[in-house]
């Protein structure tokens, strides 16, 4: 990598305004790198937030203007960024409209040269949208853009990332279908009031070489409470990774800050008995668990449930985070039986901390949601300090878009979670399989044993465990009934808003942890 010299010691403050903002030309740079992009974080954090001056002209966000009309505005793929010049990388433009009414600036990065991209009628097909193109402005902008590489064929450019609407952002590896989404920050996410969404407002694409196998992306981002210079290094391949640098500087306080945040859908699974009657799929989400790796080595998967109308939010601390990530664990298409969606094929996305990020939690939030087009799954980082305005604070992680943690745990794993009602009265019978290679090698008679733990509302059953002949792997089935106390608390575990029971399980022998363990919530 070239050495980065800081392009604010050599520019004036004017021409560094005229960058990073509206209005600007082309200029010759020296070494334009992320330390520029993190001086006009901070500039911008230094002055009170600044809207856009011109959002989406109203035509493209009629009512009238449906989803399907949107999308059959494209991009005209013979203009492709660098498609003339033969490179690995090519880039395609979204147009704005529908839910995007926020034009983007995006600029390339060739040497020394910054040269922005104007927005141009002759990039995208109308359809059916006859005569549109014509009664939009030439200083249009666009809402994101996509990066095409070779994944699967020297042949042919397949689309690897996408950047589009507020900081959002997806990857995908080589036998994926796109699914969950990643965001550059999560600012105020369930705190019972409503949540900022800062945004990517400005992006800079470094023109790769003909040998180069991953491309640099640069952002500005910004929302009324944070400014953040952010890098991308996006790696494609059978997994996508994504080397992502960050620094982000608040103009105030917020009550939750959520470092790289990652969102996902889940409407049922396995786990969850609620099917709707006219649907025929057995399962429909995008993700279908949280798995932790702390700094003690543990392991631990938490399968993703909805129960009825509430948002539920569960924190997860660590003194020192390994990783995090929203999984698709289940790779079976019989469980989804859905040939458009490919739910199986879906990525997971995992982050693994680079640096010291200190002590923090985990969030989930799992909200409800009646539709497989919503994202209702939100997972992040927050830190344990909390962050004062105008001290940059740096994340750096690498996100990987995979179909398994990057370095999955040695021990078994919960491949499925049900549960159903108990054999007494209102007990409630879980049924976990554990699977795994060091489980399978194990014969029937080997003395696995069960380390279940539940709330102090309920009572253990029992608890057995037995080989799974089919699978190779081991079954652990439980029970657990509310605890009789008092007429308050029958008439509480009896109402519509349930208390949620934790539970936790991991399968052992002989004092040796054979599992990683596996953590639910549960209205009993």
């Amino acid at each position: 990598m070239r050495p980065r010299i800081s392009f604010v010691a050599i520019m004036t403050a004017a021409c560094l305004a005229a960058l990073l903002w509206p209005g600007r030309a082309g200029a010759r740079l020296q070494g334009f790198a992320f330390e520029d992009v993190c001086q006009a974080a901070a500039d911008a954090a230094a002055q009170p937030y600044r809207a856009p001056e011109e959002l989406t002209p109203k035509i493209l966000m009629d009512p009238n203007l449906s989803y399907d009309e949107w999308r059959d505005i494209r991009f005209n793929q013979s203009k492709a960024l660098w498609r003339d010049e033969n490179l690995p990388f090519e880039v395609q433009f979204f147009h704005v409209g529908l839910y995007y009414d926020r034009p983007v600036k995006i600029n390339v990065i060739d040497g020394e040269n910054i040269s922005p991209v104007n927005y141009d009628q002759a990039f995208f097909n109308y359809g059916r949208n006859v005569g549109l193109g014509s009664k939009l402005p030439p200083n249009l902008g666009f809402a994101g853009f996509r990066l095409h590489y070779p994944i699967k064929t020297p042949a042919y450019k397949d689309e690897v990332a996408v950047f589009l609407g507020a900081s959002y952002f997806k990857g995908i590896g080589r036998d994926h279908h796109y699914g969950l989404s990643a965001r550059g920050l999560a600012v105020d996410t369930a705190v019972g009031r409503p949540e900022e969404f800062p945004w990517f407002r400005e992006f800079w694409l470094v023109k790769p070489r003909p040998e180069d196998t991953s491309l640099t992306v640069y952002a500005l981002l910004d929302s009324p409470s944070i400014a953040g210079a952010y890098e991308f290094q996006i790696i494609p391949g059978l997994e996508t990774i994504t080397e992502v640098r960050s620094r982000i500087i608040q103009r105030r306080g917020v009550e939750a800050l959520g470092i790289a945040p990652l969102t996902s859908m889940f409407m049922y699974g396995e786990n969850a008995n609620c099917r709707p009657d006219d649907d025929f799929r057995p399962e429909v989400h995008d993700s279908d668990g949280l798995l932790l790796h702390s700094g003690s080595g543990e392991w631990l998967w938490r399968p993703l449930s909805i129960h009825g109308d509430r948002v539920l939010t569960n924190a997860f601390y660590m003194e020192e985070p390994r990783g995090f990530g929203l999984m698709q664990r289940d790779r079976a298409f019989d469980h989804y039986q859905d040939l458009e969606a490919n739910y199986q094929d879906r990525p997971s996305a995992f982050v693994v901390p680079r640096g010291d990020w200190g002590p923090g939690e985990v969030r989930l939030v799992q909200i409800p949601s009646d539709s497989e087009i919503n994202d209702n799954i939100v997972a992040f980082w927050t830190p344990r300090a909390p962050a004062e305005p105008g001290r940059p604070m740096d994340f750096d992680y690498t996100l990987s878009w995979t179909s398994d943690a990057p370095e999955p745990p040695e021990t078994g794993r919960a491949a499925a979670t049900r549960r159903a009602r108990g054999t007494a009265g209102e007990a409630v019978r879980f049924i976990i399989d554990f699977e795994g290679p060091q489980l399978s090698a194990l014969p029937a008679s080997a003395g696995v044993e069960a380390q279940v733990t539940a709330g102090e509302e309920v009572e253990l059953l029992d608890s057995q465990v037995r080989k799974n002949p089919a699978t190779g792997g081991w079954r652990l089935v439980f029970q657990v009934k509310p605890k009789k106390t008092d007429s308050s608390l029958e008439a509480l575990l009896s109402g519509p808003q349930k208390p949620l029971v934790e539970m936790r399980a991991f399968l052992s022998l002989e004092g040796a942890v054979l599992t990683e363990t596996w953590s639910y919530g549960a209205d009993l």
